[in-house]
């Protein structure tokens, strides 16, 4: 569940900052977040979230917010992956409601080019340097072949046996939910093997391979496929970053009881 949970602390946060608002069922007042296109079908580790929701409300009710817990539980998640640490501030509070359209714009998608990418993640405040350290996070995780279909049927920046290997798992029509790793190297475990499957043109997605593909972030892809520690800093201190976008503090926001709806 690792890249799953770290991908949901990464959804909740471009879309109105850290606020637990993904986590948001439909209610009568607003439509949730879940079934925007980047998150339907796709985003899972809900129940994970609520387990240790329950368990925190039973030793300190109304202390620990649902955001905090997300954002603790994605570094907590690459650790136990094998990855790096990082200081994870607290005292956020959890949203009241969710913007389904926000996710539905904000949100970078897979086919985003690299001019895409870098507009998407300046929206937010992040350098083109650390959009690179921050995409590394798909050393870890799988996509479904609906996501990464176009690409390895009609584009040619793509290793071809690679994506020979591919087609077999995701034919060109159907099997749309069946999976394949973003890292063919080692899925399941956070380490810099993302980048060196960049410079062989094995990026799963349009997106990843877009940040090797003769632009200005080659020399970065570069670096992190030979240096995995700059990696694993750089990409710690994107997530400090990250997990302070647009916090709810104070009296702004609640300690949700229930992570799936509001107090």
């Amino acid at each position: 569940m690792g890249a799953s949970l770290l991908r949901l602390h990464f959804h909740d946060c471009f879309v109105q900052g850290c606020d637990a608002s993904v986590l948001l069922n439909d209610t009568s007042n607003f439509t949730g977040e879940q079934t925007a296109f980047p998150n339907v079908n796709s985003l899972r580790g809900f129940d994970v979230i609520d387990t240790i929701k329950s368990q925190v409300e039973s030793l300190c009710p109304g202390v620990v917010s649902c955001a905090d817990i997300l954002t603790v539980v994605a570094r907590d998640s690459v650790v136990a992956l094998g990855g790096p640490t990082w200081p994870v501030l607290l005292g956020r509070r959890d949203s009241t409601t969710a913007n389904l359209s926000a996710a539905n714009t904000d949100l970078p998608g897979p086919n985003l080019n690299l001019s895409g990418l870098i507009t998407s993640f300046a929206n937010k405040g992040f350098t083109a340097h650390e959009m690179v350290a921050l995409s590394g996070g798909h050393t870890i995780g799988q996509a479904r072949c609906i996501i990464f279909r176009s690409r390895i049927y009609n584009e040619t920046n793509i290793n071809s046996a690679f994506a020979t290997s591919l087609k077999a798992n995701c034919p060109s029509s159907g099997g749309d939910d069946n999976l394949a790793p973003l890292d063919i190297k080692s899925p399941n475990f956070f380490d810099n093997a993302y980048f060196k499957n960049l410079l062989s043109q094995k990026g799963l997605l349009h997106s990843d391979q877009e940040l090797f593909n003769g632009g200005s972030t080659d020399s970065l892809v570069i670096a992190y496929s030979s240096n995995p520690v700059s990696f694993w800093i750089d990409f710690a201190k994107a997530m400090v970053k990250m997990g302070n976008l647009s916090p709810l503090t104070g009296t702004s926001g609640q300690i949700r009881t229930k992570c799936s709806k509001v107090n």
